[in-house]
């Protein structure tokens, strides 16, 4: 057998046997920090803009504490995520930037297991900025929701995937006139890492 094969079957079983001893269980008590990459698309319908381009990746972060075994809560956003629009001779972009305050629900919470998925349901805060000149989009309030799994490679240290839909309509004006609503309303996919302590 080759050096470079003998290395590689190595690596592979050392990991195996890391994966297979990496059991952990989310339990009451435990904070959370979590980062990653999450990439948007926006709805079809966009109310009074024409269209909303699905938006660029941008960085994801969060944080969270269980205050039960099953239940905990959980602040995340992600960075300005521009967005190209346009609505009849008007076009341009602008940024949003997500702020949700979740409550999250465990189904595994308190079990060993390598895989502990989660739910959450609450509320989405959105900001927009950098609006063509004479345009302003305001900011939104809404639900939102998100499904998650996160993966353990070691105790305190995991894999982490999700996906969130959140409400996000925002009254546009022009000159100071209100023109209507612009529907967003983001779906969300991402992935990164998650730290237990």
């Amino acid at each position: 057998m080759s050096k470079t094969k003998l290395i590689s079957a190595v690596a592979i079983a050392a990991g195996c046997v890391l994966a297979s001893q990496a059991a952990m269980a989310y339990s009451a008590g435990d904070f959370f920090v979590r980062g990653g990459i999450g990439k948007s698309d926006t709805r079809s319908d966009n109310g009074v803009v024409d269209s909303i381009s699905s938006g660029e990746r941008g960085f994801t972060a969060g944080a969270g504490y269980l205050f039960h075994d099953n239940i905990g809560v959980e602040l995340n956003g992600s960075e300005k995520i521009e967005h190209d629009f346009s609505a009849g001779d008007l076009s341009g972009s602008f940024d949003r930037m997500p702020v949700n305050l979740l409550v999250n629900y465990y189904p595994l919470g308190g079990l060993d297991s390598r895989v502990q998925p989660y739910v959450g349901a609450g509320l989405n805060y959105t900001r927009f900025s950098g609006e063509p000149e004479g345009v302003h989009a305001r900011r939104s309030y809404g639900a939102v929701g998100q499904v998650g799994i996160d993966l353990a490679v070691t105790e305190n240290f995991m894999l982490n995937g999700f996906a969130n839909y959140a409400d996000v309509d925002s009254r546009l004006s022009v000159d100071g006139e209100r023109i209507g609503t612009a529907k967003v309303d983001p779906m969300t996919i991402g992935g990164g890492v998650t730290f237990r302590f």
